[in-house]
């Protein structure tokens, strides 16, 4: 998380690192635990694809991941969510607390995140979750395209 945290100063980023007791394993867990609109939770998945590797950040109301638009969005043939052990050679976390910055993986942004100031996501580690302004998360990714 030192890296993180890094990153975030060097580049004058206005954000929070709220340390929490308990794993957040849900949008709506997170919403309930901040007080917070569950489109306001941003989630980071990350995708397999035949041209590599992508990050898809996507707010806590999107629901099922239409992964066939995706794939014409990235132009690509085969697409599926990566497995565990993919995202944590990918990230260096573990599923569920993949960091909203991942400087190296070409990046896809739900717009319905920059609805609001700040959003809420995942850190790289466990127990710990990132506030942030949705344009700052576009700032520090490698962002190639945008969904809703």
């Amino acid at each position: 998380m030192e890296d993180l945290i890094s990153i975030l100063e060097k580049n004058n980023i206005d954000f929070k690192i709220i340390s929490h007791d308990k794993e957040i394993n849900s949008a709506q867990e997170g919403a309930d635990y901040f007080g917070i609109d569950i489109e306001q939770t941003a989630s980071t998945l990350i995708l397999k694809t035949d041209k590599g590797l992508y990050s898809l950040i996507i707010s806590g109301n999107y629901g099922r991941v239409d992964l066939h638009s995706l794939k014409e969005l990235l132009q690509v043939k085969e697409i599926k969510l990566a497995k565990p052990m993919e995202v944590e050679q990918a990230t260096g976390s573990k599923i569920g607390s993949v960091s909203l910055i991942n400087l190296d993986i070409p990046t896809i942004i739900d717009r319905e995140l920059y609805r609001f100031a700040y959003v809420y996501g995942g850190t790289g580690v466990p127990q710990t979750t990132l506030k942030i302004q949705p344009k700052d998360i576009e700032k520090l990714n490698k962002v190639i395209g945008y969904i809703r």
